[in-house]
C-alpha cells in the first residue's frame, strides 16, 4: 500500500464522523447510520485504489451501499480488501453518550479474513503483553499473565468488558479475582484499542462481540504491536455452515496473524461523541472540529488529526474533490 492512503482514508472517516454527528442526541439511530454510511461511501469514490469491501453493512440484497462485494475508489491502484464500520455506536450517537466513531480498516487484497456477521469471543491487550495472552486460557489464568508482564498488582489490572447479559460469568470471575473492570456499553473495536495507550487505563479486552468488528480492532491492534485473539461463536447449523462456505474454520483459535495476514495494514477512526483517545465532533461558528486516529502496520506510525472543517465551504459534511 502507498504511504498516502493513510490521509486518504481519514478523510473518509472524518466525512463520515461530520454527517452522523448532526443526528448526536437525537433518538434517531437509524438515520444516524445512514448519513455515516452515505458520506463515507461518496469519499470512497475519490481515492486512487481498487478497493472491495470484504467487512461491510450486509450483504448485497441487505445493504444499499458498503455492502460485501461492493468495488470502492477510482479503479485504479493497488487492490485492497476494505473493511468498514461507518458508525460504531448507532445508540451511543441517537442517545448522545460517549464513544461513537467511524471506522475501517485496509490490507493488501486477501489479507483481511471474511468474517461472517456473528459473535466471536475475544481477547486484546497492548504491546506489552504480546504472546502473553491465550483465548484458551482461563480468565484468572490470563489476567495473572498480564499482571505479571505489566509489573502491576492483579488488584491494579482494569479488564474492560462489554455490558451484556453474556457477560455475567466473566464479570463474576473478575471480580473474584480482585481486579479492576470497566463496563462499556457500545463500540467493541474502541474498547480492543484502548488496551494499547496506557492513558486509558485498560490492560485487557475480554467478552464476546461482534466478529467483523474484531477483524477491524486486529488491523489497529497490528499496527500498534499489541496483541487480539478471536474464536467465532456460531448459535446455529446454519451460522456454522456460514463460517464454512467463507472458508473460516469456526472451531479455530484466531490469532492477529489469521485476522490481519501479511505486514501491513491501515486502521482509521474519526470520533464522533467523546471517548478515551479522542474528542466528538464539535460544532462551532461555521465550522467544525473532528479528532481522528490513522495508523499503519508497516511503519508502525500513529498519528492523531485534529482538523477543521468549513461548513460554508462544505455545506454537506462532504468535499469530494
Amino acid at each position: 500500500m502507498e504511504r498516502g492512503l493513510s490521509m486518504e482514508l481519514v478523510r473518509v472517516t472524518e466525512a463520515a464522523a461530520l454527517s452522523s454527528a448532526a443526528w448526536t442526541g437525537k433518538g434517531l439511530k437509524n438515520e444516524a447510520d445512514d448519513a455515516a454510511t452515505e458520506a463515507m461511501r461518496k469519499l470512497f469514490d475519490t481515492i486512487p485504489m481498487a478497493g472491495k469491501v470484504v467487512i461491510g453493512e450486509g450483504e448485497i440484497d441487505e445493504a444499499p451501499m458498503l455492502y460485501i462485494g461492493e468495488e470502492l475508489g477510482i479503479g485504479s491502484g493497488p487492490e485492497l480488501d476494505i473493511a468498514v464500520d461507518p458508525l460504531e455506536g448507532t445508540t451511543t450517537v441517537a442517545e448522545g453518550t460517549m464513544g461513537a466513531m467511524t471506522v475501517l480498516a485496509a490490507a493488501d487484497k486477501g489479507n483481511l479474513l471474511h468474517a461472517p456477521d456473528m459473535y466471536m469471543q475475544k481477547i486484546a491487550a497492548g504491546p506489552d503483553c504480546l504472546g502473553v495472552i491465550d483465548i484458551d486460557k482461563s480468565v484468572e489464568e490470563n489476567i495473572r499473565a498480564v499482571a505479571k508482564a505489566k509489573n502491576k498488582n492483579i488488584s491494579d489490572i482494569t479488564v474492560t468488558i462489554i455490558k451484556r447479559e453474556r457477560s455475567a460469568e466473566i464479570i463474576n470471575q473478575v471480580r473474584a479475582l480482585g481486579a479492576r473492570i470497566i463496563m462499556f456499553d457500545n463500540g467493541d473495536v474502541g474498547a480492543a484499542i484502548n488496551t494499547c495507550f496506557e492513558w486509558t487505563g485498560i490492560d485487557i479486552l475480554m467478552g464476546v462481540g461482534g466478529a467483523p468488528e474484531g477483524v477491524i480492532a486486529a488491523a489497529g491492534i497490528k499496527a500498534l504491536d499489541g496483541d487480539f485473539q478471536g474464536r467465532l461463536l456460531p448459535r446455529n447449523d446454519e451460522e456454522r455452515n456460514r463460517c464454512i462456505e467463507m472458508g473460516v474454520n469456526p472451531d479455530k483459535k484466531l490469532e492477529l496473524n489469521d485476522l490481519v495476514s501479511g505486514d501491513d495494514a491501515i486502521f482509521a477512526a474519526t470520533a464522533v461523541t467523546d471517548g478515551e483517545l479522542m474528542k466528538g465532533v464539535q460544532f462551532k461558528s461555521g465550522f467544525a472540529e473532528t479528532s481522528s486516529v490513522v495508523m499503519r502496520a508497516k511503519s508502525g506510525t500513529v498519528r492523531f488529526i485534529n482538523s477543521r472543517h468549513s461548513l460554508k465551504k462544505k455545506p454537506n459534511m462532504v468535499m469530494d474533490k
